[in-house]
């Protein structure tokens, strides 16, 4: 499947800032069978010089600086992705280090008893899948960007980058290396700019590599996903993060268009 994908990122404020740092997570990534044939990034305003780095995780990175005073800031990026028909594991053997980062619990994703408490005894990776999606309902307003693995199981409820983090803490509970992975997910019912990002895991196989699990749908990646960024959990990848200088209240809108070419 051929996608194109078109992030718009509108940072305003009340009122003037004189200078803003902002780092994008949003290039699509290259391999187990995802190409990303084209990206571009537009800013408003115009004319700003845009760096790029890799992260830790392997994960590009692209930052600038703003240093006129503004009181809006507008960055789209656009991309063409190819991805395959079927799942393609990625066969890379992680480091002891990254082996040692997937094991870990984090802040989104700690080892409290009510994750604890959900892994079934001896279960594998697709059967903590299952239990994650049997446990939550899939509810949009219940939850925020800070919420906890643990919260959201107390809720029984939240959104894709919750459904992520429970199973990232019950597979590290029990042994098996997992990854946070950002990125999108192609609806064809879904028009405009009604689209969203989405959040699912990678779980390490020693005969199979990495597979990619979405606990939110039950199911493992399809041609239907746009891989951009992994990392430990959320904080590793957001799309958009940023600071800036001056006395105004900022506002976040975003939005997000995919369409199948």
């Amino acid at each position: 499947m051929i996608l194109r994908v078109e992030h718009t990122t509108e940072f305003g404020y009340d009122g003037p800032i004189a200078e803003a740092y902002t780092e994008l997570r949003l290039r699509p990534q290259e391999g187990a069978g995802q190409h990303c044939s084209s990206f571009r990034l537009a800013t408003e305003p115009p004319g700003v010089r845009v760096r790029e780095y890799l992260d830790h995780f392997g994960n590009a990175v692209h930052h600038f600086d703003v240093l006129e005073s503004h009181d809006r800031l507008l960055v789209t990026a656009t991309s063409e992705v190819w991805t395959p028909q079927a799942p393609v594991p990625d066969r890379r053997v992680p480091t002891p280090l990254e082996l040692h980062d997937y094991l870990q619990p984090t802040g989104y994703a700690p080892f409290a008893d009510a994750v604890r408490e959900l892994v079934p005894g001896h279960a594998g990776a697709r059967e903590l899948m299952h239990a994650v999606y049997s446990e939550l309902r899939y509810d949009p307003g219940a939850t925020d960007v800070q919420t906890r693995a643990d919260e959201v199981l107390a809720l029984g409820r939240g959104v894709c980058q919750d459904f992520a983090h429970v199973l990232l803490a019950a597979s590290r509970l029990t042994g098996i290396p997992a990854r946070y992975v950002s990125g999108y997910l192609y609806d064809p019912t879904l028009v405009g700019d009604n689209a969203a990002s989405h959040a699912w895991v990678d779980v390490w196989d020693e005969e199979q590599g990495w597979l990619a699990l979405d606990p939110t749908h039950d199911r493992e990646q399809t041609e239907a996903y746009v891989r951009v960024a992994i990392g430990r959990d959320y904080a590793d990848v957001p799309p958009t993060r940023g600071v800036w200088t001056g006395q105004a209240v900022e506002t976040l809108s975003v939005r997000v268009g995919l369409q199948a070419l």
